[in-house]
């Protein structure tokens, strides 16, 4: 999980990388590239499992869910994050969640493997 520093959209609050994605990415690429800037984590220490859309009439959000290697230890925040931690899914919605993705967390909860 991220917590998001202050002075970024919804700062403070927790939540998973993420942000736009470039004009000539999918959602995938767009999602590996800003875990990557954000976190540190590349794409061969992932394993994509599906990517769940929640549709917004003319725009929508995807949400990749993955499973990390056993050996991925990201933490090597960029200056959009104050914290980085891997959080039981149990605990999540114990958290300050960012509103769009509390809003969405029971949704994946439910769906995840």
């Amino acid at each position: 999980m991220q917590h998001r520093a202050e002075w970024v959209q919804n700062g403070g609050t927790w939540g998973i990388p993420g942000g736009a994605c470039d004009s000539h990415e999918s959602s995938l690429e767009g999602a590996i590239r800003e875990a990557n800037e954000e976190v540190g984590i590349c794409a061969e220490e992932i394993t994509v499992i599906r990517i769940e859309r929640e549709a917004h009439g003319d725009w929508f959000y995807d949400t990749v869910i993955a499973y990390a290697l056993d050996n991925c230890e990201p933490f090597t925040a960029n200056d959009e994050s104050q914290e980085l931690r891997w959080v039981n899914r149990e605990d999540v919605a114990l958290l300050n969640l960012h509103p769009s993705f509390a809003r969405n967390w029971g949704k994946l909860q439910a769906n995840l493997p």
